[in-house]
């Protein structure tokens, strides 16, 4: 059981952190990106108009203001996701960019469910409501998770 420990240290390499914080980030756009654009075409499902720099300048104070709260959300499914998809990675080494990609998508599905469970709002992102959206949202994170997985294996 000490080993777990030390067997991971061993393993993991600073580089790696460098792509997770990059897939991290490319889920977190991703997601507020997805979100944003989610809310505006009910808009304009409603019957506004909305023009391209309105969406531009919408998706900009989006990242800036939601985007940091997204990628907490993200952080928080990836931490246990990922650790699990890397330990059974080790057991099935040859599924590891599929293990890290499910991890992904499946630990930012739990974080946002779970955010869900919490709120006092219905659904704390709107995207996130029905499955479509969820599942849109969980594409950003498990290709994040592809990435990540690819780019950590030749470091």
């Amino acid at each position: 059981m000490t080993r777990v420990i030390p067997t991971f240290a061993a393993r993991f390499q600073p580089r790696q952190f460098g792509w997770l914080v990059l897939a991290w980030l490319l889920a977190s756009v991703w997601g507020s990106v997805v979100q944003t654009h989610w809310n505006l075409q009910a808009l304009v499902g409603l019957g506004l108009d909305i023009p391209l720099g309105l969406r531009v300048q919408t998706t900009a104070q989006d990242l800036l203001a939601f985007g940091p709260i997204y990628a907490g959300i993200v952080a928080a499914g990836w931490l246990p996701a990922l650790a699990i998809g890397h330990g059974l990675s080790w057991r099935w080494p040859a599924w590891r960019t599929v293990l890290l990609t499910a991890a992904a998508g499946a630990g930012l599905i739990a974080a946002v469910r779970s955010v869900d469970a919490v709120a006092p709002m219905p659904a704390f992102i709107d995207a996130t409501r029905g499955w479509p959206g969820l599942l849109l949202m969980a594409a950003g994170a498990a290709l994040a998770g592809w990435l990540y997985a690819l780019l950590s294996r030749r470091a």
